[in-house]
């Protein structure tokens, strides 16, 4: 079982929402995913209580549950979704299970510091220096016409990191949430620039 943690301490970064999306295109390629939400405000499971059953399944756990017992290992894949502030035990704990790593940031002088200063803290664990765990950039909500935008892409130029993608800031995202659904269970015409966005994001989770 391959474990894809999404984490940023800054809360509204896009966590959730790439977490959701990112477990919706797995289960899409019928792979046996499971979604771990670390938030209490369970967002994430929120949005699997009102997924249709007929949609391509997705197995949950809540914060209750740990992960190192059971039978989630018989999935291909976790999908962890962590909560903002994360840090301490918490945060080591979800390294240490962690394959790769996806670390979300949006175009604001916040999300920026606070990333900042996630990163220098990621490069410190001992759990990334011994396992060299793969971590990865994804600008959220980027509308790449504006000032912000090429703050954003200078930002993260400065870290020896892969900018896998930019998602636009879309209501696409909200609508397919309200009914369980990622940008992977639309129609492609209703998603057709997402979808495009999101190919270097998925093919780095699975290289």
């Amino acid at each position: 079982m391959r474990t894809i943690l999404i984490a940023n301490p800054k809360g509204g970064s896009g966590k959730t929402t790439l977490a959701t999306n990112l477990a919706g295109y797995l289960a899409k390629q019928n792979q046996r995913v499971v979604m771990w939400d670390l938030d209490q405000q369970k967002s994430s499971l929120n949005w699997l209580a009102l997924r249709d059953p007929e949609l391509p399944s997705i197995s949950r756990l809540g914060l209750e549950r740990d992960a190192s017992k059971g039978n989630i290992k018989n999935n291909d894949w976790l999908v962890l979704d962590s909560p903002a502030g994360i840090q301490g035990k918490n945060l080591s704990h979800a390294l240490k299970i962690a394959h790769k790593i996806i670390v979300p940031v949006q175009p604001s002088v916040f999300d920026m510091v606070a990333t900042r200063d996630f990163i220098n803290r990621l490069t410190e664990e001992k759990t990334i220096q011994r396992k060299k765990s793969f971590i990865g950039m994804v600008g959220m909500r980027v509308d790449p016409r504006t000032r912000a935008a090429s703050t954003l892409e200078q930002f993260l130029m400065q870290y020896d990191l892969p900018i896998l993608t930019y998602l636009r800031d879309t209501m696409v995202y909200v609508n397919a949430a309200f009914n369980g659904k990622s940008i992977f269970d639309l129609p492609f015409y209703k998603a057709e620039q997402e979808l495009v966005q999101w190919q270097p994001l998925t093919k780095w989770v699975k290289s």
